[in-house]
């Protein structure tokens, strides 16, 4: 019996911890002024907002996609937060062109649905090992952390290109994915699909029906037309083709006729 038990608990293939986020206002103060971005951050950042943005778009309700938006939750602390790199707002506050950031203690202002950090070379630990306290903190639902350049701590498992937290029905933050395949994301009801420096979004598992950029659709339907707009030309001109290689078979068929003609009048 004892062997059988030690045996079933070696194939366990993960084990959970849950433990309580006590309030650390010191520890969670934004910091003063920008925080450097490296050009492969600024990318992988730049063209998620984009890929949101344009899912965003096709919403039935309200929803905004921000970079860097301070959020902060502590009334009685109001200098402590965190800024993710990436947040979809849904619904948005009405006053939010006028904030400076969302304070979740103001009419309206809800915590943002899902939150996506990039993991930086300067401070890879802090998304490993202490992020998702204050996303926890904070009521986010869905938390991704992606590592384009796997600069992440080696213990722990890591590094790994993608983590995914999500909120539990006990209202527990979650890690419910941590490696280099793809999870899906129930706030935006897509896959997100870790490919070396970009984090890719599909509708399927299997990437067959990656979204894609405003900027990007734009040029494809330009590529598209003017695919289109080189077929035409080339069916104008095989139809232009077509009807001189008629003109002369019929011009050489006149000539003809009239050659047996003379002959039959005996010119």
């Amino acid at each position: 019996m004892h062997g059988t038990l030690v045996r079933s608990m070696q194939v366990r293939a993960t084990v959970s911890v849950r433990y309580p986020v006590p309030t650390t206002p010191a520890a969670w103060v934004l910091p003063e002024g920008t925080v450097p971005e490296s050009p492969v951050h600024h990318d992988v950042a730049h063209r998620l907002t984009q890929l949101l943005e344009g899912w965003a778009a096709r919403q039935k309700e309200p929803v905004r996609v921000l970079r860097n938006l301070a959020v902060r939750w502590l009334e009685e602390h109001p200098r402590t937060g965190i800024d993710p790199d990436v947040c979809v707002l849904a619904p948005p506050p009405p006053d939010l062109d006028e904030c400076s950031s969302l304070c979740l203690w103001k009419a309206g202002h809800l915590p943002p649905p899902l939150c996506i950090e990039i993991v930086s070379v300067n401070h890879p630990y802090k998304d490993y090992v202490a992020l998702q306290d204050r996303y926890a903190a904070l009521g986010t639902r869905e938390l991704v952390v992606f590592d384009p350049l796997l600069a992440g701590p080696r213990f722990l498992g890591g590094p790994v290109a993608l983590q995914v937290w999500k909120r539990d029905v006990s209202g527990a933050l979650e890690r419910v994915h941590f490696g280099n395949g793809p999870a899906y994301s129930d706030v935006l009801d897509a896959w997100l699909l870790p490919e070396g420096r970009k984090l890719e979004l599909a509708e399927d598992r299997a990437g067959l029906k990656r979204w894609i950029t405003p900027a990007e659709r734009a040029q494809a339907d330009a590529e598209r037309a003017q695919a289109d707009a080189e077929r035409a030309q080339a069916d104008a001109e095989r139809a232009q083709a077509d009807a001189e290689r008629e003109r002369a078979r019929s011009e050489d068929l006149e000539r003809r006729l009239r050659e047996l003609e003379r002959k039959a009048n005996g010119r």
